[in-house]
């Protein structure tokens, strides 16, 4: 976590900035982001050497379903208290492993009934193979050991509300002390995709078994860029010494790095005529798709960037908000678990293709993502590098901790 002697970074009290990194959630697109922080890593290896991890450059790593797997990957220890996984690995991991997540069936007879039938049986696929993946690669590591601060939100459907897994509460309330695994399982619960996840964990102090019913953090936050700030904020309020003497609004030190996941906006959607006819399954199952899923999913990304690029450009400070993101993908590519070699290498190609496009923002007038100025996101990525690295050389030399070193 911040602060100490184990070659974590430093806490923002002693530099300029509080660093946030977020990654939407997606299923299969995962990829994206991972080409993205693959790009981002190796940058800031050129300038700090090829030790360096992205888990070394931010005070918070913020996940929703696929990115809290991401999360996790980037912050969890291995037994050299150093990330399980490089930046760079993050795609092998998506092309290896997605196919046996999200496995392909073949129905040539009758396929919208099959849809329908799948859809009214059960979750699409049983999650046994993720499960025991995500347990394998994240072993026994609980909330409290990550590398540095993550921030992954699920939804509790028996409390009906959201339940945020943050390195920041869980010094609080140890109950929320889980497994990282657990919290993986539970945040990548997509409804109809994925079924529910129940665990328990006990409080320290006193022993009483806390339950925990939860599904996909997407429902509430399929963007957690705003959950992360909101973490910070909370901490600087309390006047927490790792963030003195940081004021609660002071948005002008924030550098974050909000990655989405892609979606498919460029092409034809439903009208309201075609809408109005559905029922339960339209809803579900229209035009091969979950229509449902994706409403929510999407809603509560846009929204989050709506209002962090409205807050950052009154304040001045849209130098230190970098939003990408890629809304033309086709139908297919778009899925969130079309697992299959050739959509998978197109999710490659989107991703490897989208560090070219220029810079976008969302037009705060109608809303719509467009290209602001002539840098692209690779541009961007190289300018926010040479920031983290300037900005964790600056808490090093500061630190009373490199003093006593």
């Amino acid at each position: 976590m911040m602060e100490g002697t184990n070659g974590t970074l430093q806490a923002p009290t002693y530099g300029n900035l509080v660093t946030i990194l977020s990654i939407d959630g997606g299923g299969i697109r995962g990829i994206i982001p991972g080409i993205i922080l693959s790009f981002l890593e190796s940058e800031l290896q050129k300038l700090d050497g090829e030790d360096a991890r992205i888990a070394d450059y931010f005070d918070v790593i913020a996940g929703t379903s696929t990115g809290g797997l991401v999360t996790a990957m980037l912050a969890c220890p291995n037994e050299k208290n150093r990330p399980v996984f490089a930046a760079k690995d993050i795609k092998d991991f998506y092309l290896n492993e997605c196919p046996k997540i999200f496995p392909q069936h073949s129905w040539k007879l009758f396929p919208h009934v099959s849809r329908v039938i799948r859809a009214l049986s059960g979750p699409k696929y049983n999650g046994k193979y993720l499960h025991n993946l995500v347990k394998e690669k994240l072993g026994n590591t609980k909330l409290n050991q990550t590398l540095t601060n993550v921030v992954i939100p699920t939804f509790d459907i028996k409390r009906l509300q959201p339940t945020v897994f943050s390195s920041f509460q869980v010094k609080k309330d140890s109950s929320l002390n889980a497994l990282l695994s657990d919290v993986c399982i539970s945040t990548s619960a997509a409804p109809t995709y994925l079924p529910a996840h129940y665990f328990e964990t006990n409080e320290d102090e006193t022993g009483k078994v806390r339950e925990f019913n939860l599904i996909d953090g997407g429902v509430a936050a399929n963007n957690p860029t705003l959950v992360a700030i909101g973490e910070v904020t909370k901490e600087i309020i309390k006047g927490s010494r790792d963030f003195f003497p940081i004021k609660p609004m002071d948005y002008g030190r924030f550098l974050v790095i909000s990655l989405g996941t892609g979606a498919s906006k460029a092409e034809k959607k439903c009208r309201a005529d075609e809408a109005a006819k559905w029922g339960v399954l339209g809803w579900l199952t229209a035009n091969g798709a979950t229509p449902l899923v994706d409403v929510f999913t999407h809603a509560s990304a846009d929204m989050v960037d709506l209002h962090i690029s409205e807050v950052f450009q009154a304040l001045r400070s849209e130098s230190n908000y970098l939003r990408i993101q890629d809304e033309t993908l086709s139908k297919i590519v778009s899925s969130v678990d079309v697992a299959t070699k050739k959509n998978l290498n197109d999710l490659v190609k989107v991703g490897e293709g989208l560090l070219k496009k220029p810079v976008s923002r969302v037009n705060l007038e109608g809303g719509i993502f467009a290209p602001c100025n002539k840098e692209t996101n690779e541009e961007a990525l190289i300018r926010f590098a040479k920031l983290l690295s300037e900005e964790r050389r600056l808490r090093h030399i500061n630190s009373p901790y490199e003093e006593s070193n």
